[in-house]
């Protein structure tokens, strides 16, 4: 008999997959260390790894650069 081939669930990500870890560390733009990491800390729910790759970015935007300020100086005449 013919048995179709399992379907893998669609929510979550299989890490020994290198397809869909391709595809997910384009989508969220995440290197294999990053992704690794949220894997390791919320787990294998895509949409939770999608949640916390934003949360990351939007902390790392919203920290100031390390910028001396410019002393201001009137001109004199």
């Amino acid at each position: 008999m013919r048995r179709p081939k399992p379907q893998p669930i669609r929510n979550k990500l299989d890490l020994a997959d290198r397809t869909q870890v391709r595809l997910v560390k384009k989508r969220l733009g995440l290197s294999d260390a990053e992704l690794i990491a949220i894997v390791g800390r919320i787990g294998n729910s895509i949409p939770a790894i999608s949640k916390e790759a934003a949360l990351q970015k939007a902390n790392v935007l919203s920290k100031p650069a390390d910028v001396e300020p410019i002393a201001a100086t009137a001109p004199t005449s």
